[in-house]
């Protein structure tokens, strides 16, 4: 059985309700601070927003952590498609997050599953 190395964070829905963006966040900086590659994909209509920039307004601050995320080597994804369907534009999103292709999704979670890797969808 292949030991632990990665970690993909799944997040869909970015609701300032929820605690879902939060809990994100605190598994990528934990998971990264032990070691572990992490990956962070932001998809759905809603999770998308998580990547969008000056998001300040409010509390909590969440442009700040996703930053120090990366500052850490977490790597952050957002869907296309999701993004095409709210209008979110490549200059629109916190820098250092890329666009990735719903086919990409399909196919990490095909390898981090043949790879005994750690899969978390909130």
């Amino acid at each position: 059985m292949a030991k632990v190395e990665k970690v993909l964070l799944l997040l869909k829905n970015m609701v300032y309700e929820s605690t879902s963006p939060q809990e994100t966040l605190k598994f990528a900086k934990y998971y990264r601070s032990k070691g572990f590659k992490v990956l962070v994909i932001l998809w759905g209509p809603m999770g998308v927003l998580l990547a969008k920039k000056d998001k300040n307004r409010g509390s909590p601050k969440y442009d700040s952590t996703v930053q120090e995320c990366i500052d850490m080597g977490v790597e952050f994804k957002c869907c296309q498609l999701a993004s095409d369907m709210i209008g979110l534009k490549k200059e629109e999103l916190i820098p250092g997050i890329k666009f990735i292709c719903s086919k990409e999704v399909a196919e990490l979670f095909l390898r981090y599953t043949e790879e005994n890797q750690l899969i978390i969808t909130l």
